[in-house]
């Protein structure tokens, strides 16, 4: 059967190393935090100014004055850290961050990401995403591999405006996971469990090879 989305958030918790610096964007990304492996320390950095961000907290234990950028209550560490949002970007800009998990509207089979506007309808701004995928070492996409609508969200050109062109490195979806190696296109390495082939074949118009 297809992974949910804590699933989805627990194996992409499996890309986390011991030491990284990493930021955890908006939707199933934030669940991350709740699945780090045993043994390795990371310290998750938030746009708007947080760096070392502990679990998501009980009902009796939040803040409502302690968010992320997504406007997520959450829980802090004995190491946090607060800064202005001019510092976060910085530490974006300047290349610190190791590993970036984002979710995503569209992913090319280049590496294509598009995941800030759906045109016709009211966005606030662009937020981080844009920074994020130019400045970070690594770009993690979790999402579900088709839209509401049943259509593949995994395509040859994503036909939204786009956040960064050739810039994603792994993506996660419900049905497994694909790596995408810069100049040679995408590769399936992992199906979720009870996941066949020929039904992630059925749902995706990108081109993939496969590397189970």
């Amino acid at each position: 059967m297809a992974w949910d989305r804590d699933q989805m958030a627990a194996r992409a918790a499996q890309e986390l190393k011991d030491g990284f610096y990493v930021n955890l964007g908006i939707g199933i990304p934030t669940l991350v935090a709740n699945y780090i492996p045993e043994g390795v320390d990371v310290t998750l950095q938030s746009e708007n100014g947080m760096l070392g961000m502990g679990p998501f907290p009980y009902d009796d234990e939040v803040d409502p004055d302690l968010i992320n950028a997504g406007k997520q209550t959450i829980s802090e560490l004995d190491r946090s850290s607060y800064f202005s949002s001019a510092d976060s970007f910085a530490m974006i800009r300047g290349g610190h961050i190791d590993l970036s998990i984002l979710g995503a509207m569209e992913v090319s089979e280049k590496g294509d990401l598009a995941n800030w506007m759906v045109p016709g309808k009211m966005v606030k701004g662009m937020g981080g995403a844009m920074d994020l995928v130019a400045g970070v070492k690594r770009v993690v996409i979790v999402m579900d591999h088709a839209s509401k609508a049943g259509e593949s969200k995994l395509l040859h050109q994503c036909s939204l405006p786009l956040t960064g062109k050739e810039v994603v490195d792994l993506v996660i979806t419900n049905l497994g996971v694909f790596e995408v190696e810069r100049g040679k296109g995408m590769k399936l390495i992992e199906l979720a469990p009870d996941v066949t082939l020929d039904e992630v074949k059925a749902q995706t118009e990108a081109k993939f090879e496969v590397a189970l």
